[in-house]
């Protein structure tokens, strides 16, 4: 493409706003997509506000979002122009020796399949560039919303990776920190891995609500009553839990972690830690190194196969990311009214999103 375009960018360190620059250009093997729908992270607010990758600037924020491709490069076989797409996070070069490894999310180094919002411009942009897009893209299902098409860039793939890192098996007792919308969908998850008992823990009662009624969720920890860790051993006897997943909070959970994980057990990671330089492991609950409690962390796989299966769980029924949609905004400049709330997280907050039309439900071909 050529021209200039719009977009929600990070000026700096602690300011964002509203910058012009050049519409992005399309590889033989790339894509250029116009969002149809976009949702802010709270990842994006670590990258403002907490510094969390180190200093940018005018660099587009965002990376979940899903849109229509307006070009395509030569060598693209699978997609063409007007093709309504799913749009993963996370977007690998797949032809990389680290994607060849099996670690596709870190092509290129550690975690440089994440590239949205990271060291190049996000999806919040008039146009946003996808790399390798006959890997990196999907189609959305007819009739799919276009605010719950946007839950499978970052939202739904990286709570079921939490699941996955756990190792959750038929019967296992878990515990999920965090319910923000990824430990929403990791509950969700870690239901449909078989979890027998799964415990969920937070503070805000809206979280509580659509955990236990939507996503497996049997018990809820508010840890502003007691010591979380207090209460999960009283639930289960003192025995404590098979798995935990970590989805929120920060480096201070893998305290609580270990403390109510079984030896044998394991713990699975998702949570993006903006701040702080180590991670404290408590020794004695540790077993002093040899307790056989294992700490797997990792950012989400990315890819057209995942995409499609992912969306297929929607698609029949299996889980409904809608529930989470809290807050809707209509028209491109509510990007940066969704993106304070993600800021703020005011009472009854789950997740906004922004429809580029009015008109998006009329997702029929």
């Amino acid at each position: 493409m050529t021209g200039k375009m719009k977009g929600f960018a990070m000026k700096r360190i602690g300011e964002v706003g509203w910058i012009e620059k050049d519409a992005p250009y399309c590889g033989p093997n790339d894509a250029i997509v116009r969002p149809l729908a976009l949702s802010p992270c709270t990842s994006d607010i670590h990258t403002v506000y907490e510094g969390g990758i180190g200093e940018r600037y005018d660099m587009i924020l965002g990376h979940e979002g899903c849109g229509e491709v307006v070009e395509v490069g030569s060598e693209v076989k699978n997609f063409k122009v007007g093709d309504r797409v799913l749009v993963a996070a996370i977007t690998p070069d797949w032809n990389s020796r680290e994607a060849q490894a099996g670690y596709s999310m870190h092509s290129g180094g550690m975690l440089s399949g994440w590239k949205f919002s990271n060291f190049k411009d996000g999806v919040f942009g008039e146009y946003f560039h996808v790399n390798d897009a006959d890997g990196n893209l999907a189609l959305i299902p007819e009739g799919m919303d276009y605010g719950v098409a946007c839950m499978l860039s970052d939202m739904l793939p990286t709570g079921f990776h939490a699941a996955e890192l756990a190792d959750v098996q038929f019967g296992d007792i878990v515990a999920v920190f965090g319910i923000g919308p990824v430990g929403l969908m990791a509950t969700a998850a870690a239901a449909l891995k078989g979890a027998g008992r799964l415990i969920v823990v937070d503070s805000r009662p809206e979280r509580f609500e659509i955990a236990l009624n939507y996503y497996g969720a049997t018990d809820a920890v508010d840890f502003m009553k007691a010591p979380s860790e207090d209460q999960i051993m009283e639930l289960t006897n003192g025995e404590g839990v098979d798995k935990v997943i970590i989805a929120g909070g920060d480096q201070r959970l893998f305290e609580t972690a270990m403390k109510v994980l079984k030896p044998g057990g394991r713990i699975g990671n998702v949570n993006y830690l903006g701040t702080g330089d180590y991670i404290n492991i408590p020794r004695v609950e540790w077993g002093a190194g040899m307790a056989h409690k294992n700490i797997f962390g990792g950012l989400m796989p990315g890819g057209r196969l995942r995409l499609e299966k992912l969306a297929r769980l929607i698609q029949f029924g299996k889980v409904d990311p809608g529930h989470m949609l809290t807050h809707k905004f209509y028209g491109f400049e509510g990007v940066e009214d969704a993106l304070e709330l993600m800021r703020t997280k005011p009472e009854g907050l789950i997740k906004p999103v922004v429809y580029m039309d009015k008109d998006h439900t009329k997702n029929v071909k």
